[in-house]
């Protein structure tokens, strides 16, 4: 089936430019920041920022790749039309049913994360009735209009960024000695053990676990197809995301090693809070906690928007059950909504029930799969390029091609062997290829159906004839 250049009119373009600029902005700054960032300092040391800096580079530059084909060619289904249209129809099921896997299991999971949080301040209240009510609230307001959508992940988006820049100021003032009573000093990224106490090894495998926090930042791709001005809205959003999403992760970590000790740091515990605690900014633990429990909504927000648009892409091109590309007066595709929060709820309930098992068996092979889809963007980009040049439809290039490219192919594939050789990581690894294994088989099945059809369908048309 061929791919849509056009807007599919059933979609509705009620998405603005500042909805899909702090979508692209919002959608990378989460729980995987405010609290998984110190998980890598403690890992690496004070030199966690340059981590940081090395995977935002890596990001940026996929987000590159993505905005070039985006704006040369826009469809409503982005990276899974261009893995298509690059590899045929398998690498278009598989990158689409991939993505769709990853999200519906995060936004199961940030539910449950959700309720653990709400679950702190009203302990009366269980985590799973919480995390339902969450689950609800999402799916109602992504029924509402895709305006709805865009209008709550803006200031969800906002209250994130805002955060960030408040805590910029506030550490950049203590940590240039312009805080009352500042005890940092830049001396704390060369003691306690050295400026890299694990050794410069660490600087790369600590990219495993940062680039995991940096996921969402694709979906902007996928919104534009809803908004005015796609192909503008797209580039806008890559060189958005591309600056900001440096500045904030790795100035805000250089600021966290620099205000104290890296010692002092206790991995599980938001070094945010530490170090707002350690200039001593009263309630700063609420406050965070705050801030963490919206940018959980706003994932679960964007998961849901996103995992719906997935299935009506599927569904359009005849991979899915057609009813799920049905929509609403408002543009909206109800049953591709509310086919992915019905995973969403099986996750909770799994969560509830064998947390430490099926749930777990889930989280882990679904966190890989983004690398996949990742890598798949690369691979498309590099075989499109030719094709954007022979149309005449090139109006935002990759940097560096083909050099560029294959370099940021070799990082993806030297991250995804890499944790084939970390004990802590193998397990993630091999149940996302089983994961991976079990749509492929899939793809095989719904092959085999389609062509049984077609054939019942000639042969029915055939005895009609005669």
């Amino acid at each position: 089936m061929p791919i849509q250049t056009e807007h599919d009119p059933r979609l509705k373009r009620a998405l603005k430019t500042r909805h899909i600029s702090m979508l692209a902005l919002g959608g990378v700054i989460g729980a995987g920041l405010f609290v998984g960032s110190s998980a890598v300092i403690a890992s690496t040391g004070p030199g966690a920022f340059i981590t940081y800096a090395i995977t935002g580079i890596i990001v940026a530059l996929v987000m590159r790749m993505l905005g070039e084909m985006a704006a040369a060619h826009p469809t409503k289904g982005s990276f899974v039309d261009y893995a298509r249209l690059a590899f045929g129809r398998p690498a278009g099921y598989m990158t689409g049913w991939l993505y769709w896997y990853f999200w519906v299991i995060v936004v199961g999971f940030e539910a449950v994360v959700g309720g653990q949080i709400i679950n702190g301040w009203i302990p009366e209240l269980p985590v799973w009735v919480i995390a339902l009510g969450l689950m609800i609230g999402m799916t109602l307001l992504n029924l509402m209009s895709v305006h709805s959508f865009g209008e709550a992940e803006y200031w969800f988006a906002g209250i994130k960024v805002a955060a960030i820049v408040v805590f910029l100021v506030i550490t950049g003032l203590y940590v240039f000695k312009l805080w009352p009573g500042s005890t940092a000093t830049f001396g704390n990224l060369t003691q306690h053990g050295g400026f890299l106490p694990n050794g410069i090894a660490s600087l790369f495998t600590g990219v495993v676990v940062v680039i995991f926090s940096m996921t969402g930042v694709e979906v902007a791709t996928i919104a534009a197809a809803e908004s005015e001005h796609p192909s503008r809205n797209i580039r806008k959003a890559v060189n958005t995301v591309m600056v900001r999403i440096l500045v904030f992760f790795v100035l805000a970590t250089f600021f966290i090693v620099v205000a104290q000790p890296w010692t002092e740091l206790v991995p599980g515990k938001s070094p945010f809070v530490t170090t707002l605690d350690k200039i001593g900014i009263p309630g700063a633990g609420t406050i965070l906690t705050a801030v963490i429990l919206v940018a959980v909504l706003s994932v679960l927000n964007a998961g849901l928007y996103t995992s719906s648009r997935l299935l009506f892409v599927l569904s359009s091109n005849g991979e899915a059950p057609r009813w799920i590309a049905g929509v609403n007066r408002r543009g909206v595709p109800v049953c591709g909504v509310i086919a992915s929060t019905i995973v969403g709820y099986g996750c909770v309930v799994i969560a509830a029930l064998w947390p430490d098992t099926v749930f777990q068996f889930l989280i882990n092979s679904s966190g890989t799969v983004f690398l996949f889809v990742y890598l798949m963007i690369c691979l498309s980009q590099m075989k499109l390029r030719k094709r954007w040049v022979a149309e005449g439809s090139l109006k935002f290039a990759m940097w560096g091609h083909p050099w560029l490219p294959l370099l940021v192919t070799a990082c993806i594939v030297a991250v995804l062997v890499s944790m084939a050789f970390d004990p802590s990581m193998r397990i993630s690894l091999l149940q996302c290829l089983i994961a991976i294994g079990v749509i492929a088989v899939s793809y095989g099945v719904f092959r085999m159906s389609d062509v049984q059809r077609k054939h019942a369908v000639a042969d029915a048309h055939q005895a009609r004839s005669s």
